[in-house]
C-alpha cells in the first residue's frame, strides 16, 4: 500500500512538472511575438496621457470586449505584426482596454464606445481626434493612423 501511494505521489509531481514546463514555453513564445508586434502601456487613463505628453505622441486606444471575435483577431494577427509594431511602438502610445471593466467601463459612454472593436486616436489630452469601427488589416490600420502621427 505505501509503495502505491509513492508510485502515485510520484506520477502526480511528474505530471505537474509536465503542465508547468509547458506552460512557461508557452508563455515565453507569446514574450517573443509581443516584442516584435505592438507594445502596450497598462496604467490609469491619467498615467496614459501624462505619458503621451511627456513623449509628444498621440494614443492609439483598442477599446475592446472580452467576448468580441473581431477583438480577438485583432490581438493575435494584427497587433502581433512587425509591421504594426515597428509603426504604432514609434508614433504612439498604445493601450488596449476592455470598455465593459474597470475604468474601461467609466470611458466607453465618454468615448461614445458602441461597438468593437473601436479603435481611437487620442491627443494628450484625451481628446478623440480619429476614430474607426472594426476589423482591420495592418496596413488598413496604418492608412487610418498616419494622419495622426505628431
Amino acid at each position: 500500500m505505501k509503495n502505491k501511494l509513492m508510485i502515485l505521489g510520484f506520477g502526480v509531481m511528474v505530471t505537474l512538472a509536465m503542465v508547468s514546463f509547458t506552460t512557461n514555453k508557452s508563455e515565453n513564445k507569446t514574450d517573443q511575438a509581443t516584442t516584435e508586434g505592438m507594445i502596450f502601456t497598462e496604467g490609469t487613463f491619467a498615467e496614459i496621457c501624462a505619458k503621451a505628453k511627456k513623449e509628444k505622441k498621440n494614443i492609439f486606444l483598442d477599446a475592446y470586449a472580452s467576448w468580441c471575435g473581431p477583438c480577438k483577431l485583432l490581438k493575435r494577427d494584427v497587433f502581433t505584426t512587425k509591421t504594426a509594431g515597428d509603426f504604432f511602438n514609434k508614433n504612439f502610445i498604445n493601450v488596449a482596454m476592455d470598455m465593459e471593466k474597470g475604468e474601461g467601463a467609466a470611458l466607453a459612454p465618454a468615448f461614445n464606445v458602441s461597438a468593437y472593436p473601436t479603435l481611437l486616436i487620442l491627443n494628450h489630452k484625451g481628446e478623440i481626434i480619429g476614430r474607426t469601427v472594426g476589423y482591420q488589416k495592418a496596413e488598413e490600420l496604418i492608412t487610418f493612423a498616419k494622419p495622426y502621427v505628431r
